[in-house]
């Protein structure tokens, strides 16, 4: 593949997917959720996004954002 980028985003799909079947022993193949469960988790999800971008706002607003940190 010669797009870095995307080859990169798909890895880490690939490594996201592997996560949640070794955590939940499932994936996303499942048909054990009806369609409102999962409105729900893709809606839990949105919420962390949000929660996530107002995090770095803040972060990036007070001076406190650093690249460097690993954990």
């Amino acid at each position: 593949m010669k797009d870095k980028i995307l080859e990169s985003v798909i890895n880490k799909y690939k490594a996201r997917a592997e996560m949640g079947l070794l955590k939940y022993g499932k994936t996303m193949d499942r048909d054990d959720l009806g369609l409102l469960q999962w409105v729900e988790h893709a809606q839990e999800e949105a919420m962390d996004y949000c929660l996530y971008l107002e995090k770095i706002k803040q972060m990036l607003n007070d001076g406190t954002a650093d690249t460097d940190k690993t954990n």
